[in-house]
């Protein structure tokens, strides 16, 4: 299985702000934070927050359940991808709540270094993918063929993709195969940085909304789906090892089951805290509902975290180690 979202940009520094507008919660590492009925703090766990919201609602779920159910102090300092594998080295990460792939981190960090262990599927499925608007392929059923791309590539240009069609890309931190796959399948279009999730999601709903073009790099699980008709451009499947060689991929990304990973000081050390991360697992229409309400709800990742816990008290009692 291959990746998602890799940090292929060295220079990705530290997020400035939480994914898609969500609100992150601030106080996640306050040691004022409540704790379980008759507990002391247990210690600290540190839990890497990647820029996008569905990563966000996971962190924040199992943070809430550490800290009130556990007696756990939580931090989630904000790290784009790579940088957090090598915090399992520095000691700055205990936990990647959400990983998307990452053949070639886990073969350095796990396998060759030894500082990072698997710890389990969250439950989520995943899968990158090429979006159009709705509308688009209501009026032009076979744009959803990447084969016919070409035909209308003069749709999709902007000012910035220099008279090819614009092939919208998000955070520069996020994995991509998208140069390749435009060159290998020989489309007449230009990848255009947008910068963010939030760019990403703007361009989305203005395009079904005021019937405007746009293809768009996106992935599943996100709550957009629910909000906002979007269709898949199908490109060339995805067959087992296609993606090896990523100057040469020219077909479409892999579904994942997306995984957990720990630092070996964590799993050796970490005791409740550990189990718990390790048994977390849940829907991506579980992850979508908290994603949701920190993005256009107003609630903080606390808050949002506090409403699912509440509504779902039978699903993360299972997660709680005896």
């Amino acid at each position: 299985m291959k990746i998602r979202l890799l940090a292929g940009l060295l220079a990705l520094g530290i997020a400035a702000t939480g994914c898609g507008g969500a609100k992150v919660d601030s106080s996640a590492g306050s040691s004022s934070a409540p704790q379980a009925a008759g507990s002391s703090a247990a210690g600290t766990v540190k839990i890497a927050i990647n820029p996008w919201v569905g990563y966000e609602a996971s962190a924040n779920v199992v943070a809430y359940l550490l800290k009130n159910e556990l007696g756990y102090t939580v931090e989630l300092p904000e790290i784009k991808e790579q940088l957090a594998w090598e915090g399992f080295e520095t000691g700055d990460v205990d936990v990647i709540i959400e990983n998307w792939g990452h053949p070639d981190l886990k073969k350095k960090f796990i396998e060759e270094k030894k500082v990072a262990l698997e710890a389990g599927s969250t439950g989520n499925k995943g899968v990158i993918g090429w979006y159009i608007p709705k509308w688009m392929a209501d009026e032009h059923p076979d744009i959803t063929d990447s084969k016919n791309l070409n035909k209308y590539a003069d749709l999709f240009k902007t000012s910035e993709s220099g008279g090819k069609g614009q092939l919208l890309f998000g955070d520069p931190s996020y994995v991509s195969n998208e140069e390749a796959l435009i060159k290998n399948l020989k489309l007449n279009y230009k990848v255009v940085v947008g910068g963010s999730e939030a760019a990403l999601i703007k361009g989305a709903q203005q395009a079904q909304e005021q019937k405007k073009a746009l293809l768009f790099y996106f992935w599943d699980p996100h709550w957009l789906f629910s909000k906002t008709d979007l269709v898949r451009v199908n490109l060339p499947a995805y067959t087992e090892g296609c993606d090896a060689d990523p100057k040469k991929v020219a077909c479409d990304y892999a579904e994942l089951d997306l995984d957990k990973i720990v630092s070996k000081k964590f799993a050796d050390t970490g005791g409740k805290a550990y189990d718990l991360i390790k048994n977390f697992s849940w829907t991506n229409e579980d992850q979508n509902a908290v994603a949701d309400d920190m993005t256009n709800n107003g609630l903080t990742g606390e808050q949002a975290a506090k409403k699912w816990v509440e509504a779902n008290t039978a699903k993360w009692q299972a997660w709680i180690p005896k």
